[in-house]
């Protein structure tokens, strides 16, 4: 976090505000792409061979291919993910919504082209079909995650009817991703851990750690056993019958005047005690 903060001093004023409505709008064009030229798709894959070869714009153009989504629930899509991301920027600002983002997506690129060096160095040919596996779909998840951990309590309407919070349905696109990353090869692996590494930083990064070391355990330890002590303290007992304000709320205490020291008394035996005297 003190790295960022040095990072957002300096270079803060560059940050990109309402970045989500950018992203938005990249995948609206892309929707646009795939009802009227879907084969201009094959041209905007992050695919690492084709960019060796001068097809550079493809290193940001993936970025128009939009998640897989029912047209139907497009504009319920665009305006929940609008909404989970000016939330996240509202909530850590708008340089550190910018390496969030931006993180993810350089993460992916880079994925990519590791997965092609490896492939290459492994068989010694050029292998191509990486750009199916690096999708904007895990981008999406890596910001409902992010939305989840900062907002667990928010509630959403699951086919506009059923109430969960935002925790929950996190929790299942975990589980949901673990299968994948199990299930799938190591092409699919790849993908998700380097669009999810800004995620996995993000979440590791922010936890409060310090709660759970030893030495803390043992502060709440002493403070809880100095509370139950506390507790046990009264402010008023009288000298006679011993009486406190525990043994009943319609009690008074008063101290006596008359006697030679702090001597304090119920209403009981306020005036019919024998005064204390040292001389």
């Amino acid at each position: 976090m003190g790295f960022l903060n040095k990072m957002e001093r300096k270079f803060g004023k560059y940050a990109i505000q309402n970045l989500t409505f950018w992203l938005i709008g990249a995948w609206v064009l892309g929707f646009i792409i795939q009802i009227t030229m879907p084969d201009v798709l094959q041209l905007l894959l992050l695919e690492p061979r084709m960019i060796l070869q001068g097809q550079v714009w493809r290193i940001v153009s993936w970025l128009l291919i939009p998640p897989p989504v029912n047209i139907l629930f497009l504009i319920f899509f665009l305006s929940c993910y609008y909404f989970i991301g000016i939330s996240i920027e509202q909530a850590i600002g708008t340089f550190r919504y910018n390496v969030y983002l931006i993180g993810g997506i350089l993460c992916s690129i880079l994925g990519a082209f590791f997965l092609y060096g490896f492939y290459y160095l492994a068989k010694g040919v050029s292998v191509a079909g990486i750009g199916y596996y690096f999708s904007t779909q895990y981008i999406t998840m890596s910001l409902f995650l992010a939305f989840a951990v900062i907002f667990p309590n928010i509630e959403f309407r699951l086919y506009f009817l059923i109430p969960i919070k935002a925790k929950w349905m996190g929790m299942v696109d975990v589980i949901w991703m673990v299968f994948m990353f199990i299930a799938s090869n190591a092409a699919g692996r790849t993908a998700i851990l380097a669009s999810l590494m800004n995620f996995l930083i993000f979440f590791f990064t922010t936890r409060n750690y310090h709660r759970v070391s030893p030495k803390e355990i043992h502060r709440k330890q002493v403070y809880r056993q100095q509370m139950r002590q506390a507790q046990n303290i009264t402010r008023h007992k009288c000298a006679i019958c011993g009486r406190t304000e525990r043994d009943g709320a319609d009690l008074e205490f008063r101290f006596c005047s008359k006697c030679d020291g702090n001597y304090e008394y119920c209403q009981e035996h306020l005036f019919t005690h024998q005064h204390v005297k040292h001389n």
